[in-house]
């Protein structure tokens, strides 16, 4: 387990910091992810990890931004760290989905998979 883990979740409250899932959904830990990848210039230090389910940091991968796909402009991802994940998704509780409210919020639902089939029960868009 990265050791930093412990101070990551209890930052986050053991949910994914992208798609919010809680923890106790997954039959292991979180992951310790870089928010900016140590390859793109990123840090690796507290400010710089987030807590991230397992697709969530497959699909984020090294990508910072990605394509919103009503402007089609390459737009950054959602940053736990600078963004506020209510003013960028909000969640569909009928259908299980989370829906993208600002050109970051899209890009991040896209690049991330975030509705997925398989994230919904329980395309990539990124650069």
């Amino acid at each position: 387990m990265n050791p930093h883990y412990e101070e990551v979740a209890l930052r986050a409250g053991r949910r994914c910091e992208y798609c919010h899932a809680p923890e106790a959904v997954f039959n292991l830990p979180l992951e310790v992810e870089h928010i900016v990848p140590v390859s793109r210039g990123g840090g690796d230090t507290s400010p710089n990890w987030a807590l991230a389910c397992r697709a969530c940091n497959l699909y984020k991968a090294a990508h910072v931004s990605g394509k919103d796909p009503e402007s089609q402009e390459i737009v950054p991802l959602f940053h736990p760290r600078l963004d506020q994940w209510e003013e960028h998704f909000q969640m569909v509780v009928e259908r299980g989905t989370i829906e993208g409210l600002s050109p970051i919020g899209r890009a991040t639902v896209v690049c991330l998979g975030m509705n997925s089939a398989a994230q919904v029960a329980g395309g990539s868009g990124c650069a």
